[in-house]
């Protein structure tokens, strides 16, 4: 069959033509192909659907022959469209000799691979390249069996990509790179960017996702995780989304990293302090166990690498019924045979049985290299909302240990604080009560974090921008509530500590 590999996958475009690249980008953008665009000419409704891998409303809202209907019919639906009505807006031709199209039926041409537009950080259009039916939004979805299929864009992409730190560095690293998302964010910052993956499909689908965005060429190598890289290689930044999906067997390269439990994610933080360099972060996505009669807590706290500081965030917990049904939903076997869908869904309640496995959390892990005699681990749960990007936030996270480590209790009550942007205070109490119960501080940005304080704690934060010193402070405030200033000086360093460690107070200067 035309354009079809042995795997029954689509041929992929050629990644060494830039000069078609360029001009399809070109054309695309022409035609408001973009994220934009998209929810203009979609609406909300249908643009939404596309999401849940729904395409009823998206193609009965693409029934015309403008050329933005015609590019979503042909590039995100899989539609076959006119050959001359393609021509009159995309260099047909060169796409069709590159591989970016292929001839479907006597006047019709269809796309090889999904191209989705994706908005930058900063408003930059760009567009995701995938296989046919794995852009979320695009025609298939989820479901997808073949064993070298690249997906497009997810969620754990999209969330690995708000909590990245974005500093400007010199050498970049995506290892797992999938279609190349993080290595398309890293690009804007960072001079140098290495990607590595299994797959190499993967590799070649990050060089047309680069080139179609208009993004530099990053440096492609064929491995397993840290396999390509050379020992004596180190980077300011490193990001993965792995294949951190705990199973029975490696039947997905994407998702199934074929290592026993979560050795895949733990191997992976463990490598990642030998890889950095001084100061340089380490973000990845991953699951861990939760096995009977040991604390998940301890269990993630022991893969930090030696001179990493690191901050460690499970966003949920599923029990192991959970999470077989979500990743044997997510390969489509819920809508194959039932005996084999049976069979397969007690293979993983096995592998987590002899494992005394009795849940999976999911979460983030950021570490980072640092000189300090006593490194810094924090591990939390927090499944409450946030405010994505975070990439500001988890930097400034670690500035903040850094000030902590560096002043005593003497040196914060000469510092001098700020309390920082959008946080507010809540008063708590029964109607009509001269006093509340509590105050509360509260986050409306980044974490969402909100602490009771006292009312110690609740006038200091009022007060703080950054021209009074602390201690200044907590005399004034000893002056007003009768008591010792020196028995104030002396117990309320910790609660500074703590505001400061959660970001509701920051350094001034």
């Amino acid at each position: 069959m035309e354009g079809v590999t042995d795997s029954g996958l689509a041929t992929l475009p050629a990644s060494d033509r830039p000069d078609v690249a360029a001009r399809l980008r070109t054309a695309l953008l022409g035609a408001s192909f973009t994220a934009d665009g998209l929810l203009e000419l979609l609406g909300a409704p249908a643009y939404a659907a596309l999401a849940r891998s729904e395409t009823v409303p998206a193609l009965r809202a693409t029934r015309g022959d403008t050329p933005l209907e015609t590019l979503v019919r042909l590039f995100l639906l899989q539609q076959p469209v006119p050959h001359a009505r393609v021509a009159a807006m995309l260099p047909v031709d060169d796409l069709l000799e590159s591989g970016w199209l292929t001839r479907a039926g006597g006047d019709e041409v269809a796309a090889t691979v999904d191209v989705r537009p994706y908005g930058g950080p900063d408003g930059e259009d760009w567009f995701i390249v995938s296989d046919l039916g794995c852009a979320v939004g695009g025609a298939g979805g989820i479901g997808q069996r073949h064993e070298g299929v690249v997906l497009g864009v997810g969620g754990a992409s999209t969330t690995l990509a708000g909590i990245t730190v974005r500093t400007p560095v010199s050498a970049a690293l995506d290892l797992g790179t999938g279609s190349g998302i993080q290595a398309l964010h890293a690009a804007q910052h960072a001079t140098r960017v290495t990607a590595t993956d299994l797959n190499p499909r993967a590799l070649h689908i990050t060089a047309l996702t680069l080139a179609l965005s208009g993004a530099p060429a990053a440096d492609l190598r064929e491995g397993s995780l840290f396999e390509p890289v050379k020992e004596e290689e180190t980077y300011d930044l490193i990001v993965s989304n792995p294949p951190f999906v705990i199973s029975p067997g490696a039947r997905l390269t994407y998702r199934d990293g074929g290592m026993s439990g979560d050795d895949l994610c733990r191997s992976l933080v463990q490598q990642a302090g030998d890889r950095l360099a001084e100061g340089g972060f380490a973000q990845f996505l991953a699951n861990w166990q939760h096995v009977a009669g040991e604390d998940w807590q301890d269990r993630v706290r022991s893969w930090v690498p030696r001179g990493c500081d690191a901050w460690i965030v499970q966003r949920e917990v599923q029990d192991v019924n959970q999470y077989a049904e979500l990743w044997l939903r997510d390969s489509g076997d819920h809508r194959g045979d039932t005996a084999e869908y049976q069979a397969r869904y007690d293979a993983w309640l096995d592998e987590f049985e002899a494992r005394k496995v009795k849940g999976v959390g999911f979460g983030w892990i950021t570490v980072r290299k640092t000189a300090a005699a006593v490194p810094s681990v924090t591990v939390e749960e927090w499944p409450h909302p946030i405010e994505q990007p975070l990439g500001e936030t988890i930097r400034a996270h670690f500035d903040r240990l850094d000030y902590l480590r560096e002043h005593d209790d003497a040196d914060l009550l000469e510092g001098h604080f700020r309390l920082a942007v959008e946080v507010v205070q809540e008063q708590v109490g029964l109607p009509g009560a001269e006093d509340p119960e509590h105050v509360v501080l509260r986050q409306h940005r980044g974490m969402r974090r909100a602490t009771k304080v006292d009312t110690v704690g609740a006038g200091f934060a009022g007060v703080c921008d950054g021209s009074l010193s602390a201690g200044r402070i907590l005399d004034a405030i000893a002056q007003l509530m009768g008591e010792d200033p020196v028995l104030l000086r002396d117990r309320t360093p910790a609660q500074i500590r703590l505001l400061v460690e959660q970001g509701f107070l920051e350094p001034a200067g």
